[in-house]
């Protein structure tokens, strides 16, 4: 018997730009913080007109910072502060506090990494530059960084690391009472963009990292990386996103362009524990906050998708498809459960699965998927989506997206007495072109026995 699951969409909110990260503050007297990162690819005004015209785009973006009430039925979520800045390709906050302070990282379209600091409380809250350093010059954005600090342990130093669209990895050591970036190594580890880097919260001296060349490796960084500890080629298109689980030790996850999430056991690394695959190219990937086996996935096309790892298979057990465009940022927060429940648990806005699922579509789209062509591009340049059928219609991308889901299997709905009690979590995800921000719950129930 499988996860019973509800979702139901709290509020939808248009940021203007292109939205492609999300992120709530780990920490517990600002958990109900949540920050959002945007890129906006402008054609500069000169060059509206010729089409012709090589010079630079654009890449502009902005950081808004929003605060979660649970207590509010409607629009449980206000807007606290907006900054124009660089384009922002990657964030994510610190797991501990920095000199007293929540600090959320940011990795720019102007190759530096920017640290900003959070101060005051609810609706007060408000964030500002405390560092930053760069990591790149020229035409080279950063791309991802992660924080070394993901099991939340005190008393180590603590460092962050970042990848370039040219394929470098870049180590720094932060100094809290400055506070100051340095650069503590840097080495060239994919042959094209390192879409993603990521620590070993187990063990703080090895990252990991996946490029466009389909690599995913892992190094150690104790001394300037001269070879990875390990190159895997399991991916077949690019890697994109990697996130060590902070619960369980030795398990990795990794998803790709190729559209499947791997799970894995860091003591081997010849095969993955598990392969799902989730009908969209995986941006990012989240371990759930409390609960060690359910992993969230940002999936492009095919919306975000949560997958139970402790099932045989590591299935999809929820799915939230109701974004109109990419699916690039999704985070879980933090706040307590008794404060989520749904406000009326039988009332899912059309939203419930026992398994993912969705009704499908007519047969001409069923047809069509065997003809489906899906030319990947990363979010810093254009991307082309075709889907034609077998006259060279053109298909919906939501269309699509349902055909999908309708192949996962959909199992009977039993009476809830059969379930233990429910559990309910915050999720905030964004898309790209469309940009928008859903902020939603998800309340699951395991079977008893399984309590």
């Amino acid at each position: 018997m499988s996860v019973r699951c509800k979702t139901q969409t709290l509020q939808v909110l248009d940021t203007e730009y292109s939205a492609d990260a999300v992120e709530w503050c780990p920490l517990s007297d600002w958990r109900t913080v949540l920050a959002c990162g945007t890129y906006q690819l402008n054609k500069p005004a000169s060059d509206l007109s010729d089409e012709t015209n090589d010079a630079p785009h654009l890449r502009l973006g902005r950081l808004y910072l929003y605060n979660y009430d649970p207590h509010r039925l409607f629009s449980p979520v206000s807007e606290l502060q907006r900054i124009e800045a660089s384009a922002i390709l990657d964030m994510k906050w610190c797991h501990v506090p920095i000199s007293g302070c929540p600090m959320l990282g940011i990795a720019n379209a102007k190759g530096a990494l920017e640290l900003y600091r959070l101060q005051g409380s609810g609706e007060s809250c408000r964030v500002e530059l405390a560092c930053s350093a760069n990591v790149a010059d020229g035409e080279c954005l950063a791309l991802s960084l992660d924080w070394s600090t993901g099991r939340a342990d005190s008393g180590f130093p603590v460092k962050l690391v970042c990848s370039d669209s040219k394929g470098r990895l870049s180590v720094l050591q932060l100094e809290e009472s400055a506070p100051s970036l340095d650069v503590v190594c840097q080495w060239e580890a994919h042959g094209y963009e390192a879409w993603i880097a990521a620590f070993n919260y187990s063990n703080c001296d090895t990252v990991f990292s996946g490029g466009d060349d389909c690599l995913l490796r892992g190094w150690d960084t104790r001394s300037r990386p001269d070879s990875p500890l390990f190159t895997s080629k399991r991916h077949s298109m690019g890697v994109c996103s990697i996130q060590s689980n902070p619960h369980r030790e030795h398990v990795l996850a990794t998803g790709s362009y190729d559209e499947h999430v791997l799970v894995w056991d860091l003591r081997q690394m010849k095969q993955p524990t598990s392969d799902t695959h989730v009908h969209g190219g995986v941006w990012r990937l989240k371990w759930h906050p409390t609960d060690s086996a359910l992993l969230l996935a940002a999936c492009m096309h095919s919306g975000f998708h949560i997958l139970d790892s402790a099932s045989d298979g590591c299935p999809l057990v929820s799915s939230y498809v109701l974004h109109n465009s990419l699916a690039y940022g999704a985070d879980w927060s933090r706040v307590s459960s008794q404060d989520t429940s749904l406000t009326n648990p039988d009332s899912l806005n059309g939203q419930e699965s026992v398994a993912s699922g969705c009704d499908a579509v007519g047969p001409k789209v069923s047809q069509a998927m065997q003809n489906l062509k899906i030319f990947y591009e990363s979010p810093t340049a254009s991307f082309d989506v075709l889907l034609e059928d077998e006259s060279g219609e053109y298909i919906s991308e939501s269309d699509n997206v349902k055909s999908d889901l309708a192949d996962q299997p959909v199992l009977e709905v039993t009476s809830s007495a059969r379930y233990g009690q429910a559990k309910t979590s915050v999720v905030a995800t964004c898309s790209f072109y469309d940009h928008v921000l859903h902020v939603w719950r998800w309340q699951s129930q395991r079977p008893q026995s399984a309590e």
